[in-house]
């Protein structure tokens, strides 16, 4: 197992289109591939972000989402390691929002279903995600060449329990792909990724959604690497674009121990 690797968060403004804004992810992951990155994090709902009646139409079977393949081969053909954010699939009546993990060869390697419900009233903004998704029943450690990597995603940000359970479990690097809304962005979102980070002693990579993506539905973007001791490392802006950093785990246990 190495210590050092790079890491890239891809930022993304996701649509009702599926083809095209999986493409457009697709085209992000090759520029970091290109970039040197070994492992890639797309951001929630990374193929698609639409309506409700638009998500259930095009969500997928268990184990069968349409962008499933398409983030399977570019991980293959990139030689990365790719964290496809989330996508939808069907559970029971309702959908999973499932994040997904894919090795270098393009192989499936674990997958996590959001735990915590987005259901929320901001004054003109109100979500209510559990009215079409079922919440996920278990934390999820993954193994990868650099160590372990806890997989969350977006609202399981506000549940520090959740972190400090998968740092004890061996995690180095925590994964928050996310879709944050623009006044919760703009209040929390650097507070709450630094304190992840600094109370876990771990890396944080968080992708994040930005722009406007059907009817009046925008997203704060500012995607971040955050290092063990709360340092960030890089960060997006409002527009789609690609962040990386060069991290050396051997940060976890030195944070740790001050």
């Amino acid at each position: 197992m190495t210590n050092c690797l790079r890491v890239a968060c891809i930022q993304t403004t996701a649509t009702p289109d599926m083809t095209a804004t999986t493409e457009a992810a697709c085209a992000a992951i090759r520029k970091a591939a290109q970039d040197e990155a070994r492992l890639v994090l797309l951001p929630e709902n990374a193929p698609l972000m639409a309506g409700a009646r638009e998500t259930r139409e095009q969500a997928g079977e268990p184990g069968a989402h349409p962008a499933r393949a398409a983030f399977a081969e570019v991980a293959r053909e990139s030689g990365v390691w790719l964290l496809a954010g989330s996508v939808g699939e069907r559970k029971g009546s309702k959908l999973a929002n499932r994040s997904l993990l894919f090795d270098d060869a393009g192989e499936i390697v674990a997958e996590y279903d959001k735990i915590h419900m987005f259901d929320v009233d901001l004054g003109a903004e109100s979500y209510r995600e559990s009215d079409n998704f079922s919440h996920g029943e278990r934390a999820v450690l993954a193994q990868t060449p650099w160590g372990g990597l806890g997989m969350t995603v977006c609202y399981d940000l506000r549940f520090p329990a959740l972190y400090r359970a998968l740092a004890q479990a061996g995690a180095g690097m925590l994964a928050i792909p996310s879709a944050f809304t623009v006044p919760t962005g703009r209040a929390h979102w650097h507070v709450l990724l630094r304190a992840r980070a600094i109370e876990t002693g771990c890396f944080v990579f968080a992708p994040a959604q930005c722009g406007t993506h059907y009817g009046r539905r925008r997203t704060y973007g500012h995607s971040l690497i955050v290092d063990p001791w709360g340092e960030v490392l890089a960060e997006g802006g409002e527009t789609p674009g690609v962040i990386a950093a060069n991290i050396n785990l051997g940060a976890v246990a030195e944070a740790r121990v001050k």
